[in-house]
């Protein structure tokens, strides 16, 4: 696919695309969105448009009190664009590392690196500094914008010729002050709509992460594609969740989405189901993104809340199972959107919303998306659309693409209506014999028993099998672990399931290893043995 002229003079991320015969088709015909060659993704999501992200509305809201305007929040990001570029020497094309826990400023930094032409590396404000410097080495970043309160492991990282630039610190040269002293007008620089706009790292747990390169008009395609078509967000909507802006769930979800429709969102760090709760009686939040984790440790505790300002829960991260979509419904009377989505591709692809929805099953895709099953059935979920994967010069891109289709890593089944319901993470599936087990199912199977809060199930090698079915679980409170509990969850589970599906063994857990976000950690319970 021919390029349209950069503007970046920092042509690092243009010169380390995949090569073009290793891309995934892009498809650009309706239903799927189309945008002008030129573009900058900050820019539109800014703009005072159709009555939209009006002077005096709402934009973003914080912990104590904060809030700012649409008019406030185009100040600061202007402030802050003429504070990298005059003051820090940022140029378009330079990779700047965002780091911090989730707030209106590091919001707003993110769309000043992006509105400067510059590429914005979001991490996580819980990664250490070997993580760090990786991700500095394989990204090239020589500037760093970083809360005061995270700047321990980002120093301690030592990458030669990083800049960094702290915020809301009392430095006479914080980044803040810096802003606070330029003017409240900047003019934007004009990317092309293929200029990488950031670089996403993918989890680092099974090896080096891979850095996806998504493209100024790839921010908006999220947002006119599941935002506007399926999500379906208000103007009068306030958002919040879980993620960090360091995911792509997150920024979609909590930056992007609200933005674009013109809505408002609550932008905290996620400290536990009970704070996500009071946020939401606090602030009145509508629509709300977190993870099934996160959704079961909640539901427990919404009769202590006043949630009924929700309107709207999306859930990805990991599969939701059925039981627990049942549970909420039974709980709010609202129905949970599901969905499936990826870093490789920026966020959601199949999902489902309100009447459309099947619960146990993940949805349709996306309108400007397309969905399909190879390699059998069950077999790999292919999908293709708007966005698609573009590693940043790493060979693990034709792992990822075969034949234009992006190649998830999920196993999947399309059931005859359409609907695709999932079965495995592909590397999950575990090999019994000769039975191929759905780890999802299991989990789903155990998770009925009224002693079990949550399971999760691995593959322990096993000389004469492959692997046998290991299930960790939670107990509710006041249900013993032990011998007994096991046996009488072996006895439930071989009335639920098939014989060679059954757990060999259980372990009794307080808690399930999860992220900051709440997602499961499974390779911690494999590590484990």
């Amino acid at each position: 696919m021919e390029l349209t002229p950069s503007a970046h003079t920092d042509t690092f991320t243009r010169d380390h695309l995949p090569p073009p015969d290793a891309w995934p088709t892009l498809l650009r015909d309706p239903p799927a969105p189309s945008y002008p060659d030129r573009l900058n993704c900050a820019v539109e999501l800014l703009a005072e448009s159709d009555g939209r992200r009006a002077a005096d509305r709402v934009a973003l809201r914080g912990a104590g009190g904060q809030r700012w305007t649409y008019g406030e929040l185009r100040a600061r990001v202007d402030q802050l664009a003429h504070a990298l570029t005059d003051d820090l020497g940022v140029r378009p094309g330079n990779r700047v590392l965002l780091r911090g826990p989730t707030s209106p400023w590091l919001a707003a930094c993110w769309l000043a690196v992006l509105k400067a032409g510059a590429v914005a590396v979001t991490v996580l404000a819980s990664q250490r500094h070997q993580e760090l410097a990786t991700i500095c080495e394989l990204a090239r970043v020589r500037h760093a914008v970083c809360a005061a309160d995270r700047l321990d492991h980002l120093e301690r990282a030592a990458v030669p010729g990083l800049r960094i630039a702290a915020y809301e610190s009392s430095a006479p040269d914080d980044l803040l002050r810096l802003a606070a002293a330029r003017p409240a007008a900047y003019e934007a620089v004009p990317t092309a709509a293929d200029d990488v706009a950031l670089i996403a790292f993918t989890s680092g747990t099974t090896g080096r992460p891979k850095g996806c390169l998504p493209f100024h008009r790839d921010v908006l395609a999220v947002a006119d594609t599941f935002s506007a078509r399926v999500l379906r967000p208000r103007p009068d909507d306030v958002f919040a969740g879980s993620p960090p802006l360091g995911f792509t769930f997150g920024l979609g979800g909590l930056v992007i989405f609200p933005l674009r429709a013109g809505a408002s969102a609550f932008l905290d760090a996620w400290a536990g189901p009970a704070k996500l709760l009071r946020d939401i009686a606090a602030h009145r939040v509508s629509v709300l993104f977190t993870a099934p984790t996160a959704y079961r440790a909640m539901l427990g505790r919404l009769a202590e809340y006043d949630v009924s300002s929700l309107r709207r829960y999306v859930s990805a991260g990991e599969n939701l199972p059925a039981a627990l979509w049942h549970a909420w419904h039974a709980a709010t009377r609202l129905r949970l959107i599901n969905g499936i989505g990826g870093t490789e591709l920026l966020h959601i692809f199949i999902a489902a919303a309100d009447d459309a929805i099947r619960p146990g099953t993940t949805g349709v895709p996306v309108p400007g998306f397309e969905a399909r099953v190879v390699d059998g059935e069950p077999g790999a979920l292919a999908v293709r659309g708007p966005t698609g994967c573009r590693y940043l010069a790493d060979e693990r891109q034709r792992e990822y693409v075969r034949d234009g289709w992006n190649l998830t890593g999920d196993t999947y089944v399309r059931e005859p209506d359409g609907y695709f319901r999932f079965v495995a993470r592909t590397d999950d599936m575990i090999v019994s014999a000769p039975y191929n087990i759905a780890g999802p199912e299991v989990e789903e199977a155990l998770s009925r028993h009224p002693d079990v809060v949550e399971a999760a199930v691995t593959g322990r090698p096993d000389e004469a099998r492959g692997a046998v079915v290991i299930a960790h679980v939670v107990l509710r409170p006041g249900a013993p672990p032990g011998p007994d509990a096991a046996a009488a969850l072996r006895e439930f589970a071989r009335a639920e399931l098939a014989p060679y599906k059954c757990p060999r063994e259980f372990r009794f857990l307080p808690a399930l290893p999860g992220t900051p976000t709440g997602k499961l950690q499974q390779y911690r319970l494999r590590e484990g043995g």
